[in-house]
Protein backbone atom coordinates (compact mmCIF):
# COMPACT_ATOMS: atom_id res chain seq x y z
CA UNK A 1 0.00 0.00 0.00
CA UNK A 2 1.44 3.37 -0.98
CA UNK A 3 0.71 6.44 1.07
CA UNK A 4 1.72 9.78 -0.40
CA UNK A 5 4.14 11.86 1.68
CA UNK A 6 2.22 15.09 1.17
CA UNK A 7 -0.97 13.46 2.47
CA UNK A 8 0.78 12.49 5.69
CA UNK A 9 2.54 15.84 6.05
CA UNK A 10 -0.86 17.52 5.93
CA UNK A 11 -1.98 15.44 8.90
CA UNK A 12 1.15 16.64 10.70
CA UNK A 13 0.25 20.23 9.90
CA UNK A 14 -3.13 19.60 11.45
CA UNK A 15 -1.47 18.28 14.62
CA UNK A 16 1.30 20.87 15.01
CA UNK A 17 -0.42 24.04 13.76
CA UNK A 18 -3.94 23.62 15.14
CA UNK A 19 -3.70 27.04 16.80
CA UNK A 20 -3.88 28.78 13.38
CA UNK A 21 -7.00 29.03 11.25
CA UNK A 22 -8.71 26.48 13.43
CA UNK A 23 -11.91 26.43 11.37
CA UNK A 24 -10.16 25.61 8.09
CA UNK A 25 -7.93 23.00 9.72
CA UNK A 26 -10.93 21.27 11.29
CA UNK A 27 -12.65 21.26 7.91
CA UNK A 28 -9.59 19.76 6.27
CA UNK A 29 -9.26 17.10 8.98
CA UNK A 30 -12.93 16.08 8.60
CA UNK A 31 -12.56 15.83 4.83
CA UNK A 32 -9.45 13.65 5.17
CA UNK A 33 -11.21 11.44 7.70
CA UNK A 34 -14.08 11.02 5.23
CA UNK A 35 -11.67 9.98 2.48
CA UNK A 36 -9.80 7.59 4.77
CA UNK A 37 -13.06 6.01 5.97
CA UNK A 38 -14.20 5.33 2.41
CA UNK A 39 -10.74 3.95 1.63
CA UNK A 40 -10.51 1.57 4.61
CA UNK A 41 -14.21 0.66 4.96
CA UNK A 42 -14.27 -2.34 2.57
CA UNK A 43 -11.22 -3.85 4.30
CA UNK A 44 -13.03 -3.54 7.63
CA UNK A 45 -16.12 -5.22 6.16
CA UNK A 46 -14.00 -8.07 4.81
CA UNK A 47 -12.56 -8.77 8.25
CA UNK A 48 -15.99 -9.95 9.44
CA UNK A 49 -15.92 -12.74 6.82
CA UNK A 50 -12.30 -13.68 7.48
CA UNK A 51 -12.67 -13.81 11.27
CA UNK A 52 -16.08 -15.52 11.23
CA UNK A 53 -15.24 -18.54 9.05
CA UNK A 54 -14.29 -22.07 9.98
CA UNK A 55 -15.17 -22.11 13.68
CA UNK A 56 -17.23 -25.31 13.42
CA UNK A 57 -17.98 -27.58 10.48
CA UNK A 58 -20.60 -29.87 12.02
CA UNK A 59 -23.53 -29.41 14.37
CA UNK A 60 -22.53 -32.65 16.10
CA UNK A 61 -20.25 -31.98 19.08
CA UNK A 62 -17.04 -33.90 19.78
CA UNK A 63 -17.28 -36.49 22.55
CA UNK A 64 -16.27 -35.12 25.97
CA UNK A 65 -12.52 -34.37 26.17
CA UNK A 66 -11.84 -35.51 22.61
CA UNK A 67 -9.48 -33.08 20.83
CA UNK A 68 -9.34 -32.00 17.19
CA UNK A 69 -6.45 -29.99 15.71
CA UNK A 70 -7.08 -28.31 12.36
CA UNK A 71 -4.95 -26.47 9.83
CA UNK A 72 -7.16 -24.07 7.89
CA UNK A 73 -6.91 -21.51 5.13
CA UNK A 74 -9.16 -18.54 4.39
CA UNK A 75 -9.59 -16.81 1.02
CA UNK A 76 -11.57 -13.58 0.74
CA UNK A 77 -12.69 -12.76 -2.83
CA UNK A 78 -13.05 -9.01 -3.28
CA UNK A 79 -15.77 -7.90 -5.73
CA UNK A 80 -15.01 -5.04 -8.08
CA UNK A 81 -17.41 -2.68 -6.28
CA UNK A 82 -15.27 -3.05 -3.12
CA UNK A 83 -12.01 -2.26 -4.93
CA UNK A 84 -12.93 1.34 -5.74
CA UNK A 85 -15.36 4.08 -4.79
CA UNK A 86 -16.63 7.28 -6.37
CA UNK A 87 -15.93 10.58 -4.68
CA UNK A 88 -17.12 14.04 -5.72
CA UNK A 89 -16.57 17.62 -4.72
CA UNK A 90 -20.14 17.51 -3.43
CA UNK A 91 -19.21 14.67 -1.06
CA UNK A 92 -16.40 16.75 0.40
CA UNK A 93 -18.70 19.75 0.83
CA UNK A 94 -21.34 17.55 2.44
CA UNK A 95 -19.00 16.74 5.34
CA UNK A 96 -19.67 20.22 6.79
CA UNK A 97 -22.86 21.76 8.09
CA UNK A 98 -22.01 25.07 6.42
CA UNK A 99 -19.31 26.65 4.28
CA UNK A 100 -17.31 25.29 1.39
CA UNK A 101 -14.75 22.46 1.51
CA UNK A 102 -10.98 22.83 1.69
CA UNK A 103 -10.34 19.99 -0.75
CA UNK A 104 -11.47 19.51 -4.31
CA UNK A 105 -10.56 17.18 -7.15
CA UNK A 106 -7.77 18.51 -9.32
CA UNK A 107 -8.77 19.23 -12.90
CA UNK A 108 -12.09 19.88 -14.58
CA UNK A 109 -13.95 16.80 -13.29
CA UNK A 110 -16.27 17.14 -10.30
CA UNK A 111 -16.18 13.41 -9.44
CA UNK A 112 -13.68 10.54 -9.81
CA UNK A 113 -13.26 6.83 -9.13
CA UNK A 114 -10.44 6.11 -6.66
CA UNK A 115 -9.11 2.89 -5.06
CA UNK A 116 -10.09 1.38 -1.74
CA UNK A 117 -7.55 -0.52 0.38
CA UNK A 118 -8.08 -3.50 -1.99
CA UNK A 119 -7.66 -1.42 -5.16
CA UNK A 120 -4.62 -0.56 -7.24
CA UNK A 121 -2.98 2.53 -8.69
CA UNK A 122 -4.64 5.84 -9.50
CA UNK A 123 -3.83 9.11 -11.25
CA UNK A 124 -6.42 11.15 -9.31
CA UNK A 125 -5.18 14.11 -7.28
CA UNK A 126 -6.77 16.36 -4.67
CA UNK A 127 -5.87 20.03 -4.23
CA UNK A 128 -6.63 22.84 -1.83
CA UNK A 129 -5.24 25.69 0.27
CA UNK A 130 -4.49 25.38 3.98
CA UNK A 131 -2.70 27.77 6.33
CA UNK A 132 -2.26 30.10 3.35
CA UNK A 133 -0.36 27.51 1.33
CA UNK A 134 -1.67 25.72 -1.78
CA UNK A 135 -1.07 21.97 -1.92
CA UNK A 136 -1.99 18.82 -3.81
CA UNK A 137 -1.67 15.10 -3.15
CA UNK A 138 -2.41 11.86 -4.94
CA UNK A 139 -5.37 9.75 -3.84
CA UNK A 140 -4.42 6.74 -1.71
CA UNK A 141 -3.44 3.56 -3.53
CA UNK A 142 -4.39 0.09 -2.28
CA UNK A 143 -2.70 -3.30 -2.19
CA UNK A 144 -4.14 -4.28 -5.61
CA UNK A 145 -5.57 -7.63 -4.49
CA UNK A 146 -8.79 -9.32 -5.59
CA UNK A 147 -8.09 -12.31 -3.29
CA UNK A 148 -6.73 -12.06 0.27
CA UNK A 149 -5.63 -15.43 1.71
CA UNK A 150 -3.96 -16.57 4.94
CA UNK A 151 -3.62 -19.78 7.06
CA UNK A 152 -4.25 -20.39 10.78
CA UNK A 153 -4.28 -23.20 13.37
CA UNK A 154 -7.31 -24.11 15.46
CA UNK A 155 -7.98 -26.55 18.31
CA UNK A 156 -11.39 -27.94 19.34
CA UNK A 157 -12.21 -29.94 22.47
CA UNK A 158 -15.44 -31.74 23.33
CA UNK A 159 -17.15 -30.85 26.60
CA UNK A 160 -20.02 -32.46 28.53
CA UNK A 161 -23.64 -31.80 27.55
CA UNK A 162 -22.99 -31.93 23.78
CA UNK A 163 -20.90 -28.77 23.94
CA UNK A 164 -17.67 -27.99 22.12
CA UNK A 165 -15.01 -25.33 22.71
CA UNK A 166 -12.74 -23.93 19.98
CA UNK A 167 -9.66 -21.67 20.02
CA UNK A 168 -7.58 -20.34 17.13
CA UNK A 169 -4.30 -18.46 16.84
CA UNK A 170 -2.15 -16.95 14.13
CA UNK A 171 1.04 -15.12 15.11
CA UNK A 172 1.92 -12.23 12.84
CA UNK A 173 2.14 -13.33 9.22
CA UNK A 174 3.39 -10.80 6.64
CA UNK A 175 2.72 -11.16 2.92
CA UNK A 176 3.51 -8.37 0.43
CA UNK A 177 3.66 -5.72 3.15
CA UNK A 178 0.36 -6.82 4.77
CA UNK A 179 0.73 -8.27 8.29
CA UNK A 180 -2.14 -10.30 9.81
CA UNK A 181 -2.55 -11.41 13.43
CA UNK A 182 -5.64 -13.15 14.81
CA UNK A 183 -6.80 -15.13 17.81
CA UNK A 184 -10.16 -15.98 19.32
CA UNK A 185 -12.46 -18.55 20.96
CA UNK A 186 -15.87 -20.04 20.26
CA UNK A 187 -18.49 -22.32 21.83
CA UNK A 188 -21.02 -24.63 20.14
CA UNK A 189 -23.99 -26.33 21.82
CA UNK A 190 -25.98 -29.09 20.14
CA UNK A 191 -29.78 -28.82 20.45
CA UNK A 192 -30.73 -32.06 18.74
CA UNK A 193 -29.98 -33.87 21.99
CA UNK A 194 -33.29 -32.52 23.29
CA UNK A 195 -35.27 -34.14 20.48
CA UNK A 196 -37.01 -37.47 21.10
CA UNK A 197 -35.16 -39.11 18.21
CA UNK A 198 -31.48 -38.22 17.95
CA UNK A 199 -29.29 -40.70 16.14
CA UNK A 200 -25.94 -39.64 14.64
CA UNK A 201 -27.29 -39.96 11.10
CA UNK A 202 -30.27 -37.71 11.87
CA UNK A 203 -30.32 -34.00 11.14
CA UNK A 204 -28.35 -32.12 13.80
CA UNK A 205 -28.87 -28.53 14.98
CA UNK A 206 -26.60 -26.33 17.07
CA UNK A 207 -26.01 -22.73 18.18
CA UNK A 208 -22.59 -21.02 17.98
CA UNK A 209 -21.08 -17.94 19.57
CA UNK A 210 -17.50 -16.80 18.89
CA UNK A 211 -15.16 -13.88 19.56
CA UNK A 212 -12.20 -12.88 17.39
CA UNK A 213 -9.41 -10.34 17.68
CA UNK A 214 -8.16 -9.47 14.19
CA UNK A 215 -5.33 -7.03 13.42
CA UNK A 216 -4.10 -6.01 9.96
CA UNK A 217 -1.09 -3.76 9.31
CA UNK A 218 -0.33 -2.20 5.94
CA UNK A 219 3.25 -1.01 5.49
CA UNK A 220 4.31 1.92 3.33
CA UNK A 221 7.55 3.75 2.57
CA UNK A 222 8.60 5.66 5.74
CA UNK A 223 7.86 9.35 5.92
CA UNK A 224 10.30 11.15 8.21
CA UNK A 225 10.12 14.76 9.37
CA UNK A 226 13.13 15.54 11.60
CA UNK A 227 12.21 16.23 15.22
CA UNK A 228 8.50 15.84 14.40
CA UNK A 229 7.42 12.37 13.28
CA UNK A 230 8.34 9.19 11.42
CA UNK A 231 5.43 7.21 9.94
CA UNK A 232 5.68 3.74 8.40
CA UNK A 233 2.37 1.82 8.64
CA UNK A 234 -1.37 1.98 9.23
CA UNK A 235 -3.05 -0.51 11.57
CA UNK A 236 -6.67 -1.73 11.42
CA UNK A 237 -7.63 -3.27 14.77
CA UNK A 238 -10.94 -5.14 15.11
CA UNK A 239 -12.97 -6.96 17.73
CA UNK A 240 -15.66 -9.23 16.32
CA UNK A 241 -18.55 -11.17 17.87
CA UNK A 242 -20.43 -13.78 15.86
CA UNK A 243 -23.63 -15.71 16.64
CA UNK A 244 -25.17 -18.30 14.32
CA UNK A 245 -27.41 -21.33 14.09
CA UNK A 246 -26.07 -24.39 12.31
CA UNK A 247 -27.49 -27.58 10.82
CA UNK A 248 -25.74 -30.67 9.46
CA UNK A 249 -26.65 -34.06 8.02
CA UNK A 250 -24.39 -37.11 7.78
CA UNK A 251 -24.80 -39.41 4.77
CA UNK A 252 -23.26 -42.81 5.28
CA UNK A 253 -19.98 -42.89 7.20
CA UNK A 254 -17.86 -40.33 5.41
CA UNK A 255 -19.88 -37.49 3.87
CA UNK A 256 -21.61 -34.66 5.73
CA UNK A 257 -23.32 -31.48 4.53
CA UNK A 258 -23.67 -28.44 6.79
CA UNK A 259 -25.03 -24.92 6.63
CA UNK A 260 -25.37 -21.93 8.93
CA UNK A 261 -27.04 -18.54 9.20
CA UNK A 262 -25.45 -15.92 11.41
CA UNK A 263 -24.78 -12.32 12.28
CA UNK A 264 -21.56 -10.52 13.18
CA UNK A 265 -20.94 -7.32 15.10
CA UNK A 266 -17.54 -5.70 14.61
CA UNK A 267 -15.79 -2.73 16.21
CA UNK A 268 -12.87 -1.20 14.32
CA UNK A 269 -10.27 1.47 15.06
CA UNK A 270 -7.39 2.83 13.02
CA UNK A 271 -3.90 4.07 13.98
CA UNK A 272 -0.64 5.12 12.34
CA UNK A 273 2.62 3.45 13.37
CA UNK A 274 5.96 5.14 13.84
CA UNK A 275 7.52 7.56 16.31
CA UNK A 276 7.86 11.26 17.12
CA UNK A 277 6.04 13.97 19.05
CA UNK A 278 3.32 14.38 16.41
CA UNK A 279 2.33 10.70 16.31
CA UNK A 280 -0.06 10.99 19.27
CA UNK A 281 -2.00 13.97 17.87
CA UNK A 282 -2.27 12.29 14.47
CA UNK A 283 -3.77 9.16 15.98
CA UNK A 284 -6.14 11.28 18.07
CA UNK A 285 -7.55 12.65 14.81
CA UNK A 286 -7.83 9.14 13.36
CA UNK A 287 -10.01 8.02 16.26
CA UNK A 288 -12.78 9.76 14.37
CA UNK A 289 -12.82 6.67 12.13
CA UNK A 290 -13.71 4.24 14.96
CA UNK A 291 -16.90 2.43 13.97
CA UNK A 292 -19.14 -0.55 14.57
CA UNK A 293 -20.70 -2.70 11.87
CA UNK A 294 -23.35 -5.44 11.91
CA UNK A 295 -23.58 -7.91 9.03
CA UNK A 296 -25.51 -11.06 8.17
CA UNK A 297 -23.98 -14.05 6.43
CA UNK A 298 -24.82 -17.55 5.19
CA UNK A 299 -22.46 -20.56 5.16
CA UNK A 300 -22.65 -23.78 3.18
CA UNK A 301 -20.11 -26.61 3.15
CA UNK A 302 -19.29 -30.29 3.39
CA UNK A 303 -16.97 -32.69 5.23
CA UNK A 304 -15.19 -35.81 4.00
CA UNK A 305 -14.37 -38.21 6.85
CA UNK A 306 -11.44 -40.63 6.94
CA UNK A 307 -10.08 -42.87 9.71
CA UNK A 308 -8.27 -40.24 11.81
CA UNK A 309 -8.96 -36.99 9.99
CA UNK A 310 -11.48 -35.09 7.91
CA UNK A 311 -11.36 -32.49 5.13
CA UNK A 312 -13.78 -29.58 5.23
CA UNK A 313 -14.78 -26.87 2.75
CA UNK A 314 -17.03 -23.91 3.54
CA UNK A 315 -18.34 -21.09 1.34
CA UNK A 316 -19.74 -17.87 2.83
CA UNK A 317 -21.93 -15.43 0.91
CA UNK A 318 -22.80 -11.82 1.69
CA UNK A 319 -21.19 -8.55 0.66
CA UNK A 320 -18.10 -10.70 -0.06
CA UNK A 321 -17.61 -14.29 -1.18
CA UNK A 322 -15.34 -16.25 1.16
CA UNK A 323 -13.89 -19.76 1.08
CA UNK A 324 -12.51 -21.75 4.02
CA UNK A 325 -10.79 -25.14 3.73
CA UNK A 326 -9.40 -27.24 6.54
CA UNK A 327 -7.60 -30.44 7.41
CA UNK A 328 -8.76 -31.71 10.81
CA UNK A 329 -6.98 -34.39 12.90
CA UNK A 330 -8.72 -36.08 15.82
CA UNK A 331 -6.52 -37.00 18.75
Amino acid sequence: MKFQAKYLILFILFSVNSYAQEGDVEKFANEMLYIADEFAGPAAEGVAYQAGAGWFTSATALKPWKVEISFQGNALFVPSNRQSFTISNGDLAGVHESGGPILSLKGDESNAVVPTAFGGETDVYFEGTLLGEPFEFQALEGVNKSVVAYPFVQANVGLPYETEFSARFLPQLTVDGVAITTYGAGVKHNFSQYFKFNNEEDFQAAAIIAYSKFDVEYEFSPVNIDNVVNLNLVNVNSNLWMASVMGSKLYGDNFEVFGALGATNSNFNYAMGGSGVALGPINSALRGLDQSQAQFKADLGFNLYFDRFKISTMATAGKFFHLNAGLHFRI
